[in-house]
């Protein structure tokens, strides 16, 4: 997924602002706007993706040391 972010925000950036009609450029905007949301979302579900293998961790060494 960070990959196909990177590529969208770098076809984006490309774009020159200046040929876009107001309506374009509110939508390149909005589009800008989505991917930063997208590309945090991202980094959110990382950080969980490592608390659950710490937990994960955790529930197996309660599980061996309980027996």
């Amino acid at each position: 997924m960070a990959d196909t972010i990177a590529e969208t925000v770098d076809l984006l950036y490309t774009i020159d602002q200046d040929q876009l009609t107001l309506d374009q450029q509110i939508a390149l905007g909005s589009a800008l706007a989505a991917l930063a949301q997208a590309e945090r979302l991202e980094q959110i579900n990382e950080q969980l993706r490592g608390i659950h293998q710490v937990l994960n961790t955790w529930a197996l060494r309660a599980t061996v040391d309980g027996r």
